[in-house]
């Protein structure tokens, strides 16, 4: 193949990979497809068979090499999402509640698993306040 297929095919590739979230996969074939291009440009390709071999040794190699690196770089540059949460809200008890207990109690209109994480007991219809959860457990206290 002639050296500006090769390098076509990179550029190609690499625009693949800029309109795409893809996840980072195109790239490193853009990238393989370029280094080709560039060696068979400077006269070292060798005939069409060895440039594939040429092509799938560094795509495939840059991928496992670089690609965890560069996936990390750009998770770590994402500010993390707030999640919403429940603690500081006001959950009222459907039931008494004795230090420790467990029971269940309205909160945004839902009734949720909880568990009075106070000293005190809780007294039904009680406003109370989320300080923790724990899976689908609110712990709440007066």
């Amino acid at each position: 193949m002639a050296g500006w297929l090769w390098l076509m095919a990179g550029l190609a590739l690499l625009a693949v990979e800029v309109v795409t979230p893809g996840g980072f996969y195109v790239l490193f074939f853009g990238v393989g497809a370029l280094v080709v291009g560039l060696l068979v440009a400077l006269g070292v390709g060798g005939p069409p068979w060895v440039q594939w071999l040429i092509f799938s040794g560094v795509s495939i190699a840059s991928l496992l090499l670089f690609r965890g690196r560069i996936l990390a770089r750009f998770d770590k540059e994402q500010p993390a999402t707030p999640m919403d949460t429940f603690e500081g809200e006001l959950a009222i008890p459907m039931d008494d509640l004795a230090p420790g207990a467990v029971g269940r109690a309205e909160l945004r209109g839902t009734s949720w698993t909880v568990q009075n994480a106070d000293d005190r007991p809780l007294a039904k219809g009680q406003r109370c306040r989320v300080v923790r959860v724990e899976g689908l457990t609110l712990f709440i206290r007066a």
